[in-house]
């Protein structure tokens, strides 16, 4: 090895350690039984010890979640259960643990059980997709846990960053409702004829 080769080297140790990891945390609500939240995250070097995780069940006041990692759009993980990830956890929260994990750009998903991922690929959707839309107040999930809270809680530990969830605005939820009031009445005249 030339002495070229060593300081260049050690320069991409020295760049590769620049990129610190860190934790997050976010938190919000769902509305429906089949809203899946997604949270990019991205690992600028090749890491280890990754864990990405919620506690939202929070022991029964919200619903059961199920957990997904994926990059590129293929999953790289899916987890149902997992009460030992992190302290506090409860019996149907869930997460995963990676002992190492590649640079790039990954998504985590989370859902209410049981709406599993499709397959191994992200645009093959979600379990609950094309169900209608069910409040999670009047929803009871397949495990008979009804009148189930709408909060979920995240957390991501060992990434370089992560960005939460778009929140919307009360003028988008209103722009939808028109949408729809506008489509229901379309297709009332088109009954009608």
């Amino acid at each position: 090895m030339s002495l070229k080769q060593f300081i260049a080297g050690a320069a991409l140790c020295a760049l590769a350690g620049a990129s610190q990891a860190a934790s997050f945390n976010f938190s919000g609500q769902i509305s429906f039984h089949n809203d899946v939240v997604q949270i990019p995250f991205t690992l600028d070097a090749d890491a280890t010890d990754v864990r990405v995780w919620t506690d939202s069940f929070l022991d029964g006041a919200n619903f059961d979640p199920i957990t997904a990692v994926w990059r590129n759009g293929a999953m790289v993980g899916q987890n149902d259960d997992d009460a030992h990830i992190a302290p506090g956890q409860t019996v149907f929260d869930s997460g995963l643990t990676f002992a190492t994990l590649p640079a790039g750009h990954y998504l985590f998903t989370i859902a209410t059980f049981n709406n599993f991922a499709n397959s191994h690929t992200l645009a093959d959707g979600f379990k609950f997709d094309h169900d209608t839309p069910v409040p999670l107040a009047s929803w009871c999930q397949p495990v008979s846990h009804c009148d189930m809270g709408h909060n979920w809680s995240v957390h991501l530990d060992g990434v370089s960053s992560a960005t939460p969830p778009p929140v919307p605005e009360p003028a988008s939820y209103a722009m939808l409702l028109a949408g729809l009031g506008m489509l229901g009445r379309a297709a009332r005249r088109r009954a009608g004829r």
